[in-house]
């Protein structure tokens, strides 16, 4: 049995139990509210900043207090918070009750995701697959769920609460299994008990080497300025692509593409680490990838260059985006794993939260074609300093 009581199996079905519940949710937010809710897509767009926001900040809570709290409690706490409030969304997700319910079920993904890459971090394996497979876990949630919710919301006839009923049953099951099998044990207590003495003598024992406080703040940064970019593929490049005469069920069939190539990608990656692994390597390449997909959406003119970049997309999204916090796992003493877990996932949702309204001020300012022009600049770029940081201190850092 590891330091927290659980095997990584359980940890993946409840993120996968997770993921497909949250994919019954966050794809219909701006529609439902358009169409059924008859309110702009400015005050959509504000419910989803509360949304993104509420997520930064339960990420970063949640991180804090799985070093120093009980992780067991607090995850259980988290998934049955969620379920009361999707609970209550079955019934009530008129204005404005829908958004207030929204933004602190926002809180509560941010809060149960951290908590997730947090257990992730004492599960007794090594980090580089552990986050592999939470990734894998959570696409496949993704692709599964997306796939079901758009046939089932027409089928409904526009009524959300058979969605929110799905989701709710998901998150008992959920914390089903955060019950019986996230277990408390003598070590995790001791180690808890352990952290409260080490915060009492001011973290002495606990402070990141110089190096290693560099590297991942460089990639907290990072994050926040890929998703910002990456989140124009999930917002303003719908609107770009109906402009072309490309059907809305094309756009969103890019999105089944892109969680079933994760799906294949991360299987591919897991089976080349068990011989050969280049953390930072993967790093690179996915980060050159990501840019380069926004290169080629300035010669997109037909439905076949968007398939080629997104494709290009989620190679660089597979490869980079599960890896780097496990560069920040081995980078990050034992008693604050947690901590900053919590603060890459708060950076990557606020990255999220700016995404749909810097792409849209742009647009407006000027043209598709410059949105897509400084997206890839911005990756270059971010790429470059990430590139030089890593190597100024690689050799310096120390591993946990």
């Amino acid at each position: 049995m590891n330091r927290q009581g659980i095997e990584l199996k359980w940890l993946l079905l409840g993120m996968f139990l997770g993921s497909i519940g949250n994919s019954f949710v966050w794809p219909l937010t701006t529609i439902y509210m358009h169409q059924q809710l008859h309110e702009s897509l400015t005050v959509s767009g504000i419910v989803l900043l509360l949304y993104s926001g509420a997520n930064v900040v339960g990420s970063y809570i949640a991180g804090t207090l799985f070093d120093k709290k009980n992780p067991r409690q607090l995850m259980l706490g988290g998934t049955v918070t969620a379920t009361v409030i999707m609970g209550l969304l079955i019934a009530f997700n008129g204005w404005p009750v829908y958004g207030i319910l929204l933004t602190g079920v926002g809180f509560m993904n941010g809060w149960i995701i951290t908590m997730v890459n947090s257990y992730g971090t004492q599960s007794g394996q090594d980090g580089r697959y552990v986050f592999n497979m939470l990734y894998f876990a959570n696409n496949l949630g993704m692709v599964i769920g997306t796939t079901i919710v758009g046939p089932l919301y027409q089928y409904a006839h526009g009524n959300i609460s058979p969605m929110f009923s799905i989701t709710t049953v998901l998150y008992v099951l959920f914390s089903a299994v955060v019950f019986f099998f996230f277990k408390d044990n003598e070590s995790s207590r001791r180690s808890n008990r352990e952290v409260d003495v080490e915060v009492e003598d001011g973290e002495k024992q606990v402070k990141m080497p110089v190096s290693n406080l560099i590297i991942s703040w460089t990639f907290f940064a990072a994050l926040m300025i890929i998703w910002t970019m990456y989140e124009q593929w999930a917002s303003n490049l719908s609107v770009f692509m109906t402009d072309q005469g490309i059907s809305m069920t094309k756009y969103s069939l890019l999105w089944t593409l892109n969680g079933v190539l994760i799906v294949i990608i991360q299987l591919i990656i897991t089976w080349i680490n068990r011989y050969h692994s280049n953390l930072y390597l993967q790093v690179f390449l996915g980060l050159f990838t990501v840019g380069f997909s926004f290169v080629l959406l300035l010669f997109a003119k037909s439905y076949i260059w968007f398939v080629l970049a997104m494709t290009v997309l989620t190679i660089g999204e597979a490869t980079a985006f599960p890896t780097m916090p496990a560069i920040v796992n081995e980078l990050s003493p034992v008693n604050i794993k947690g901590k900053y877990q919590g603060i890459l996932n708060a950076f990557s949702s606020l990255g999220k939260a700016i995404g749909p309204l810097f792409g849209g001020i742009l647009i407006e300012l000027s043209s598709y074609r410059i949105l897509f022009v400084v997206c890839a600049v911005a990756v270059f770029v971010t790429l470059a300093i990430v590139f030089i940081v890593v190597k100024s201190n690689q050799s310096r850092t120390v591993h946990y």
